[in-house]
Order: C-alpha cells, then structure tokens, then sequence
C-alpha cells in the first residue's frame, strides 16, 4: 500500500513577469526532479499577475522525518537554486510546513 502523505513543504517566489517563463523552465529542470525522486509527491503552482508572478511549490511527505532527510537538515531551511538570485525578485527567507488534516484526492 502507497504511504498516503501526512505534511507539506510549501515554498513560494516571485519574479517579474518578464523573466516568468524562463523562470518555470529553470525550476521545472532543477527544482522539480529531485522533489520527483524523493517527495511522496509534487505540485509547482504558477500565478501570472500584473506586477509579478508568483510560483509556489508543494511537495508532499509522508512525516518530518523523511523530508528533514531530503534537506539534509532543517526541513523549514530555504535551499535555494544556483540561478534564484538572478531570477527571482527576493530570495524567500522561508519555508512552511503544514500538516495535511484532510485529502480528499486519495480517498477518491
């Protein structure tokens, strides 16, 4: 039986929409793989506004212990990519980490 996950890492940035695009290929090639092979699952979020866009991305786990494991640490620690500092507005100075109460997507 697959391990149903019980917490999930929530990361967000911004960047300016003119470097959005170019921003969702560089983290769907570096961000998103190594969440792939590690995380009970992964989802990358974009949301286009005037200003800026803004990306979050949820990975799924199935305790602290497995995700403090990938992060080789403190699992609410930012480890941001090579090229963050040049692509997104700010680095995000955190992480969050929220406990899943209810799932309705693996009980269908």
């Amino acid at each position: 039986m697959a391990q149903k996950p019980a917490v999930a890492r929530i990361w967000r940035g911004r960047t300016r929409p003119d470097r959005a695009d170019e921003y969702e290929a560089y983290n769907r090639a570096y961000g998103v793989p190594p969440l792939e092979k590690a995380a009970l699952g992964v989802q990358l979020l974009r949301e286009d506004r005037e200003e800026e866009t803004w990306f979050t991305t949820i990975s799924y786990w199935a305790d602290i212990d497995s995700m403090t494991s990938f992060t080789k640490g403190d699992p609410v620690a930012v480890h941001h990519l090579p090229r963050d500092a040049e692509l997104l507005i700010e680095l995000p100075a955190r992480i969050q980490i929220h406990r899943i109460l209810v799932d309705l997507q693996h009980l269908r």
